[in-house]
């Protein structure tokens, strides 16, 4: 006769995707009863574990109806939140700063894409060759890709000891950027088809329940648009800055516009305005440029705004093709200028947030000089 503890014991088979502990160790089963010919769990996930529950569920009923007496296996959903998880929603309206983190800033854009991604990452990574403890968080739940621009498409984040809202992510770790996706959390080419209570709750999971470790900067790749995920953040934390990308096409314009409204009417500092794929530079003729979608996109979006114009990133060969092999270029070809453009972006963002360390703090002058070229 099959009892509770040969069922909490075949229940160990039954793994986190990312941790590869098992539910009864993570404390994600709980309340197991067995009463023959039927068994009855708990399954109680923590936010960030929610897109693992259809395969958890399906994984849980099989175990259990190998053994021979059990023909009935019933799974009562957790929805009660924790204590930590509660004060933390009803808390939602206020700006809650995170523990060890300096600054956040968000990159966002209008419309999808004007490659915010390429933005984000590349900055992310200039900020951390500058010294700097650098976060990276992936906040675009719908289309998450930056573990592929980062080449951590294949790993998956440890969870920390405890149970619940208890637990904490540990982000990957990449040319020294810690990275939190929530493409490690899902199985590639699988929707996340979620509504904005969900997606809230994903998105303060990132924020609160990782363990980010003393960062200087935490760079948030938003998704395009003006929908929840933005809102949530914007009424979650302190964000230092936001930086609105968008092309040199006037139809991106438009859209970046909208998303410009938005941060102002959610009280967000602007920094300013990247232009991305500004210009084409071509492999065999660097001394060329053509402005193949046009010109004067960024800069009339700036001044409409009052806003700088941060900078202006070429298309380069090199810039798509090692992104896609996993390596942003401003790690894998430092000299491309795209990859300086990079950089004294990362010196000018130190600078309009005013980073205390003298060592790392630009003059005015010298942001403005950044401005001009």
């Amino acid at each position: 006769m099959t009892t509770i503890e040969d069922a909490n014991f075949a229940l160990q088979k039954v793994l986190d995707a990312g941790s590869q502990k098992n539910v009864i160790e993570l404390a994600w089963i709980k309340n197991v009863r067995v009463t023959i010919p039927r068994v009855i769990v708990t399954l109680s996930l923590p936010s960030f574990a929610n897109s693992q529950r259809d395969r958890i569920v399906q994984e849980v009923r099989s175990v259990l109806l190998d053994f021979e007496d059990i023909d009935d296996v019933q799974i009562e959903i957790d929805n009660n939140p924790s204590k930590t998880e509660s004060q933390n929603q009803s808390n939602a309206p206020e700006l809650q700063k995170i523990d060890g983190i300096r600054h956040i800033i968000a990159v966002s854009s209008g419309k999808g894409g004007v490659g915010k991604s390429t933005i984000a990452v590349n900055l992310a990574c200039s900020l951390a060759k500058l010294g700097l403890k650098t976060g990276l968080l992936d906040a675009d739940i719908y289309g998450p890709n930056t573990p592929s621009m980062m080449g951590v498409a294949e790993q998956n984040p440890k969870v920390t000891e405890g149970s619940g809202s208890d637990q904490r992510l540990i982000p990957i770790n990449k040319y020294g950027i810690s990275l939190v996706s929530m493409g490690f959390l899902i199985e590639e080419g699988q929707p996340v088809i979620w509504r904005g209570p969900m997606l809230n709750s994903i998105i303060r999971q990132f924020l609160y329940q990782v363990e980010w470790n003393n960062l200087d900067f935490l760079v948030i790749d938003l998704p395009p648009g003006t929908g929840d995920a933005q809102i949530s953040l914007s009424q979650s934390v302190p964000i230092s800055g936001a930086i609105v990308v968008t092309t040199p096409q006037q139809v991106s314009l438009q859209d970046a516009r909208r998303g410009l409204a938005m941060f102002k009417q959610l009280g967000v500092p602007l920094l300013g305005i990247v232009e991305n794929m500004s210009v084409f530079i071509p492999p065999d003729m660097p001394s060329k440029k053509y402005e193949i979608f046009g010109k004067g996109g960024g800069q009339t979006l700036a001044k409409e705004n009052d806003l700088p114009l941060l900078a202006q990133i070429p298309i380069e060969i090199p810039l798509v093709d090692d992104s896609n092999k996993g390596v942003p270029i401003s790690i894998s070809q430092p000299n491309k200028e795209s990859s300086v453009v990079f950089g004294n972006l990362a010196q000018l963002i130190l600078s309009l947030i005013h980073i205390s360390e003298p060592t790392r703090l630009l003059s005015i002058s010298y942001a403005v000089l950044c401005l001009k070229k």
